[in-house]
């Protein structure tokens, strides 16, 4: 369902979530009915197709009320404790405002200007410079923060990518990824269960058969594998599926919050190439401010590139952009090197683009601060009569 604006999104959020749940009922019954056919072979032998096929029906009939039950067994068990797991992929640990002021002040500042609870604060003790947002309801929403990113980035800089993973939360994206990675760890759990089932147990099968009523075996193994490989393929069509817009949308609420675009450009220029967890999993990552192995070709990504995040905000914001950061030494990652923010000048910086707000007439060596301009001049029309 495409989602043309915020509130479309949040409602076509919701829709995902209920659809992404029945998919995955179906994609386990129909990884159930595959082992239903490797089970007949078990049982019967190379019996004709279309008896397998009965038998492989019944078997698959009589499994469902343990296959639903084991689903949402499953369900509960994410529902519950999927923080923890992540916790321990991550190294992630709760902090407390007297252990972290700072980044607790910020996130609490945003929480009351957005009009929204505030979620668990975590800091993920690795050196990569990240940030994602997990749980499933208002109670165990949670931002975690890599220790890299709070050692690179500066207060600003820090709260537009706190304000980037609260419009995930208000949004609805981070209910329906953690739904996703559910989805995709079961039909895993349940494809690895029919294969290691196969190459542990085996089934030979006779190279030719002279009896006409034979012959069925090869045949129902080869659809029985076909449709675990289907079942796979979906899993990972429906995490694909999930809109890239919910990045440009969580940017754009980041600069909502903060009213600070040139912040949030700067964050993501920083954290460009810089955001791969050691120990994270593919699905970890995809609920991250970026995902720098998100794919071989850009229909693959589970992210739009930094650069077009980069330009959708000076198109719809302004702010200033001073380019990719370049690689620099692991223990003087930024430090000096790094641009220093653009000072107020008479002409407008040679770098990136501006927005109408940030542009500035020449008025010598006392130019006012940069809320007191509009596009033509000082917005006051005090300042601009005892201007002259």
């Amino acid at each position: 369902m495409p989602a043309y604006g915020l509130y479309s999104h949040i409602r076509a959020n919701r829709i995902r979530s209920i659809v992404l749940i029945v998919g995955l009922l179906l994609l386990v019954y129909l990884m159930s009915f595959a082992g239903g056919i490797i089970a007949a072979v078990f049982a019967v032998g190379d019996a004709p197709l279309d008896d397998l096929i009965d038998v492989a029906r019944g078997y698959f009939l009589s499994s469902l009320p343990v296959v639903t039950i084991g689903t949402l067994i499953w369900l509960w068990i994410a529902w519950q404790f999927h923080q923890r797991m992540i916790d321990a992929l991550v190294s992630g640990h709760d902090v407390t405002r007297q252990e972290e002021p700072g980044l607790y002040n910020l996130l609490e500042n945003l929480c009351i200007a957005r009009g929204i609870p505030m979620p668990k604060l975590k800091i993920a003790e690795d050196p990569a410079l990240n940030a994602f947002a997990t749980g499933l309801n208002q109670k165990q929403y949670a931002i975690t923060v890599t220790r890299g990113l709070m050692e690179h980035l500066d207060e600003p800089e820090l709260e537009a990518v706190l304000g980037h993973e609260l419009t995930h939360i208000r949004n609805g994206d981070v209910r329906m990824l953690v739904i996703a990675v559910v989805i995709a760890g079961v039909v895993s759990f349940f494809g690895e269960l029919v294969f290691r089932g196969l190459l542990r147990t085996g089934v030979r099968l006779p190279s030719d058969s002279s009896d006409d009523r034979k012959g069925g075996g090869a045949i129902a193994i080869m659809i029985a594998l076909a449709i675990v490989a289907i079942a796979w393929f979906l899993s990972i069509v429906i995490r694909l599926s999930l809109s890239r817009t919910r990045e440009y949308l969580a940017d754009a609420g980041a600069v909502e919050l903060t009213k600070n675009p040139s912040a949030m450009i700067m964050a993501l220029r920083k954290i460009e190439g810089r955001g791969e967890l050691e120990t994270a999993t593919a699905s970890v990552m995809e609920m991250c401010v970026d995902n720098p192995h998100s794919g071989f070709v850009d229909i693959f990504s589970t992210h739009p590139a930094i650069e077009k995040r980069v330009a959708a905000i000076l198109q719809t914001a302004g702010g200033r952009d001073l380019g990719p950061i370049p690689s620099l030494a692991p223990d003087k990652q930024f430090g000096d090197r790094v641009p220093e923010a653009p000072k107020l000048t008479d002409e407008p910086p040679p770098w990136g683009e501006l927005g109408p707000w940030d542009r500035q007439p020449a008025l010598g060596n006392n130019p006012l601060p940069p809320w007191q301009w509009g596009p033509e001049g000082p917005r006051s029309w005090w300042e601009r009569w005892r201007r002259g």
